[in-house]
């Protein structure tokens, strides 16, 4: 009897950890935005960018890759209206600090989520898109990595 109880109380711990088949699923779906939303998106997460990694200096550069979606031209945009040199062809000078830049758009829940990543951070926010533009529907999320 003594046995039986600390495995019974251990049995019901553990059944606590369990989740269904249904559980949420953690898949989105890479969606493509336009107009007013992408620049709205855009010009959000470049201002949220240049608040972690500083001012953009005459030798900051940021690298992202070459892209002709509307999210790619406004986040471009975006990141030269901080003032930051952007390029997407990977070359620069020697003494010019170039920083990596990743991003996503992808749909979920009916929303938008927006990441940006560098060596250093990754940023994310999910939003709500109207024909207007689109508005935060979440905090944002800030990542640093060592």
């Amino acid at each position: 009897m003594r046995k039986l109880l600390p495995f019974v109380i251990a049995a019901a711990l553990l059944t606590g950890c369990q989740t269904s088949d249904d559980a949420m699923s953690t898949s989105s779906t890479p969606v493509a935005i336009t107009g007013p939303a992408a620049s709205a998106i855009a010009g959000d997460m470049a201002s949220r960018l240049a608040e972690q990694i500083g001012p953009a200096g005459a030798t900051t550069t940021i690298r992202i890759e070459k892209d002709t979606s509307e999210f790619a031209t406004a986040l471009d945009a975006a990141l030269k209206g901080w003032g930051y040199t952007v390029i997407t062809d990977g070359k620069v000078g020697k003494d010019i600090k170039l920083v990596e830049l990743v991003y996503a758009i992808d749909g979920f829940d009916g929303q938008v989520l927006a990441r940006l990543s560098t060596s250093s951070i990754a940023l994310s926010r999910a939003y709500t898109t109207t024909t207007a533009g689109a508005v935060p529907a979440s905090p944002l999320s800030i990542m640093q990595r060592n």
